[in-house]
């Protein structure tokens, strides 16, 4: 059993025993647990468990899959978008209660202009609108920047009124996104990748284009058994589409912990999942026992949803 695992050398000391004991004792169990679920479920992607901050089990599964293989994580971006708010926050260059329209003051939709931006980042701005069309006369490959994203809903009325309801809101990212490049000077996708990826040490994360995806990099299949580029945007945005590795993920998740990366959240549990045809993601942190789950799939929802949430049953 113990040759499914790979194993992670590292210098004994009282704070590695306990992980390594861990992997040891729990790790085949474990091990064999995700075996079963990922034959019972068909599932295709990776799954990485840690404990302590160190993985104890990793798992590959489908054709062309590997523990180093990239995938799309759909709405977990908007984490990233989260900290870099708070990161502008923490420097006075933004006030989460202020309104949209003290920092854009021309924004197209009169109505979008009072909400605060605590109410965008908590989905109760009443800002909506189809980040996932296409342009007219276009494709939604031609969609590869913010400001592309944002023509697609910006004169679109308000849902509701501010602060009135709350109701998911891919586009209400798209303008926190476009807020992080007005207030920092810097585009969106280097902002994140400057002062959240870098520090973070996570080098295989990022928006790329769908059109040269580095290798290594899975595609995604819908249940139909059909390729998911089609359906997608040229490029990731701020309210997701970007790609990343388990490994990646676990270092965020270190980082944060370690306290590297400014205006992350405290020392709570993180959970967080994204998902589109062909698309699967989870990131649970900080779980009871010193557990990490990171669940990536290139098939549609609830692929990794369901294996997150039996592994999380099984780690009470």
């Amino acid at each position: 059993m113990l040759r499914r695992f790979k194993i992670f050398k590292r210098p004994f000391g009282m704070t590695t025993l306990p992980v390594l004991l861990v992997a040891l004792l729990q790790g085949p169990s474990l091990g064999a647990t995700v075996d079963s679920l990922a034959a019972a479920q068909q599932f295709s992607g990776v799954v990485l468990i840690a404990r302590g901050g160190s993985p104890i089990v990793e798992k590959a599964y489908g054709t062309g899959n590997n523990i180093e293989t990239a995938f799309n994580l759909g709405s977990i971006n908007k984490l990233f978008t989260q900290i870099a708010i708070r990161q502008l926050a923490a420097q006075g260059k933004i006030n989460l209660d202020s309104t949209l329209g003290r920092y854009w003051p021309d924004y197209p939709n009169v109505g979008a202009r009072r909400a605060s931006i605590r109410q965008i980042l908590d989905h109760r701005s009443g800002i909506g609108g189809d980040i996932f069309d296409a342009p007219a006369g276009k494709t939604r490959h031609d969609v590869r920047s913010l400001a592309d994203y944002f023509a697609l809903f910006a004169r679109d009325s308000l849902e509701f009124a501010p602060g009135t309801q709350q109701q998911y809101s891919n586009a209400g990212y798209i303008v926190l996104g476009l807020l992080i490049e007005r207030l920092s000077g810097q585009p969106y996708y280097e902002y994140v990748r400057t002062h959240i990826y870098e520090p973070a040490g996570m080098t295989r994360t990022a928006s790329y284009p769908i059109d040269s995806l580095p290798p290594n990099t899975a595609i995604g299949y819908t249940k139909d058994a059909t390729r998911n580029t089609d359906l997608l945007p040229g490029r990731g945005s701020s309210a997701g589409g970007g790609y990343s590795t388990a490994h990646d993920l676990l270092r965020f998740l270190n980082a944060v912990r370690a306290g590297k990366i400014a205006s992350a959240p405290g020392a709570g549990m993180i959970g967080i999942a994204g998902g589109a045809p062909g698309i699967n993601a989870v990131m649970e942190g900080n779980l009871a026992g010193g557990y990490d789950v990171i669940v990536l799939a290139n098939t549609d929802p609830p692929a990794a949803e369901r294996m997150s949430r039996a592994l999380r049953e099984r780690l009470r």
